[in-house]
């Protein structure tokens, strides 16, 4: 086990779990404020209540990251105490998924089988020209994915082709931007790296650095991109 300093430095770098879910969330579109993501992390959402159809999408999305990203700190905290992290994230990665989505089941509008593995149909991209495989292939890619993971022994790679080739495999209907980013800082802790949030201000550069990945094969962009977001953290210690 991680001695106490260690485990309390865990702590008080994932207490940036508002930041975070504020960035993430509205990187995909929702519409969320810091107020609304403490209200539901501390349980003062009510599921039941009459709110506005939007307005309850967004604090489901906010409690759901929330619930997933409890689960992300113990794969981390794994990662930390000399687990290898390609296995820990293969091992887990379903179980941020299911917590990410679990308010959608509380509220019925999705049923709990629905969370139980990959994709069983296509999916599409807004504003790509990148069209993820068809479900049979993505799920071929998943294994070989974690397989890289588990045997790159550069956490770098680990890190900028852990999130590029989640994102390029899509293997789920919804919620794939958000569990890529777990991944990549996932593999931030195993190098050693700060939590990296990735600020909605840089939407724009981030989304056509992924772009260029995905579809000219060019992934130095995406890679220079995180690099700075990296360097930024280091320049603020």
């Amino acid at each position: 086990m991680l001695p106490y300093p260690a485990l309390k430095s865990i702590s008080n770098r994932l207490k940036t779990t508002i930041t975070d879910a504020y960035h993430s969330l509205s990187i995909e579109g929702y519409r969320v404020s810091p107020e609304l993501i403490e209200q539901v992390r501390s349980g003062n959402w009510d599921p039941d209540s009459k709110w506005q159809d939007q307005e309850q999408k967004n604090a489901m999305a906010a409690r759901g990251y929330y619930l997933a990203f409890q689960v992300v700190k113990d794969s981390i905290i794994s990662i930390l105490d000399g687990k290898n992290s390609g296995l820990v994230v293969d091992n887990d990665h379903g179980a941020w998924y299911r917590e990410l989505f679990a308010p959608s089941v509380t509220a019925g509008i999705i049923k709990a089988s629905d969370l139980a593995g990959y994709r069983n149909g296509p999916v599409y991209i807004k504003g790509s020209s990148h069209t993820p495989a068809n479900h049979e292939a993505s799920r071929d890619a998943m294994p070989a994915l974690f397989d890289l993971l588990k045997e790159e022994t550069e956490a770098s790679v680990r890190i900028v082709l852990g999130h590029f080739i989640f994102v390029y495999i899509h293997p789920y209907f919804d919620g794939n931007g958000r569990i890529a980013r777990f991944l990549m800082n996932a593999m931030m802790a195993s190098g050693g790296y700060l939590w990296t949030i990735i600020p909605v201000e840089k939407r724009d550069a981030y989304m056509a650095s992924l772009e260029k990945a995905s579809v000219s094969m060019n992934i130095s962009d995406f890679a220079k991109f995180l690099a700075s977001l990296i360097k930024e953290i280091e320049n603020k210690k």
